[in-house]
């Protein structure tokens, strides 16, 4: 007589793995919701990696949080800054450089004494740009 052993089936128990799947789905949709919930899309340009060449000396255009204004360390107040700024322009134009503004701004200072001045900057058609500090240490 032939023994014979009974075969067992096997089979996967998907109880605890459907368990798992059905946190992995709830993590996943709570962490979307926070990583951005009030972004706004924009498409923003691309830049230029490589260092900007720089001709001549550029023109310090200072602006502290009591609302004073220096021109390369000359003080003025806003309605001088416009001549100061030609008289700059025109010694790096007679130079036969082109002129460039770096603006220095006190975070504190209002967006309006801003604006002010880069509308000086447009109205002398001059290339501005505006200095910052580095947000990664």
């Amino acid at each position: 007589m032939a023994l014979r052993r009974a075969r067992r089936e096997s089979e996967v128990s998907t109880d605890s793995l459907s368990d798992i799947m059905f946190f992995l789905l709830l993590f996943f949709l709570i962490l979307s919701t926070m990583v951005s919930p009030n972004a706004i899309k924009v498409n923003l340009p691309d830049a230029n990696p490589k260092p900007l060449v720089q001709t001549g000396e550029p023109i310090h255009l200072t602006m502290t949080d009591a609302r004073k204004y220096f021109v390369n360390q000359k003080e003025t107040d806003l309605n001088g800054i416009e001549n100061l700024l030609k008289a700059e322009i025109q010694k790096a134009t007679l130079a036969k450089k082109e002129p460039a503004i770096i603006i220095h701004v006190d975070r504190t200072l209002q967006y309006q004494d801003f604006i002010d001045v880069l509308e000086i900057g447009n109205k002398l058609n001059v290339k501005m740009v505006c200095a910052t500090k580095s947000s990664n240490g």
